[in-house]
C-alpha cells in the first residue's frame, strides 16, 4: 500500500528533521521538501488515471472538454501552491506563504472566468424573459 510509503517517508523525515534541528537548522527545510517531493512523485500516477478517468467521462458525455481541462489546471494550481505555502510556513516565512495564497487565488479566480460565463449564460436561458 502507498499510504504505507508516504508515512514512513513523513516519519523519516520527521525523525531526521528533529535530529538536524538541534546542529542545522537551515537542513531541515530540505530534508522537509525532498520529503514533499517524494511523496508527491509516489502519489503522480494516480493523479494520471484521476485525469483519464475525468476525461473519459467527458467525452461521453456533454461537458465541453475545455472546462475540464480549466477545472484539472486549477486543481493543479491550488496542490502546487497548498505545497509551496506548506514549505513556507515550515521555513518560518509567513509573509511569502501568504503571498502565495493571494496570488494562487487570483490566478484560480481568473482562470475560472470562462466557466462562470458559461454558467451564467445557461441560467439567463433558462430563466423567462
Amino acid at each position: 500500500m502507498e499510504i504505507i510509503r508516504i508515512v514512513g517517508i513523513a516519519l523519516i523525515a520527521l525523525i531526521i528533521i528533529i535530529l538536524l534541528k538541534q546542529y542545522k537548522k537551515e537542513f531541515a527545510v530540505y530534508i522537509s521538501l525532498l520529503a514533499g517531493v517524494l511523496i508527491l512523485l509516489l502519489v503522480m500516477d494516480k493523479f494520471e488515471g484521476i485525469i483519464d478517468l475525468i476525461r473519459s467521462i467527458a467525452n461521453k458525455s456533454s461537458i465541453n472538454t475545455e472546462f475540464i481541462s480549466l477545472i484539472l489546471k486549477i486543481t493543479g494550481i491550488a496542490f502546487l501552491a497548498e505545497f509551496a505555502v506548506s514549505i513556507c510556513n515550515d521555513s518560518g516565512e509567513t509573509a511569502i506563504a501568504n503571498k502565495i495564497e493571494i496570488g494562487s487565488k487570483i490566478i484560480i479566480i481568473s482562470m475560472s472566468i470562462p466557466i462562470f460565463s458559461s454558467l451564467l449564460e445557461l441560467i439567463l436561458k433558462i430563466l423567462p424573459s
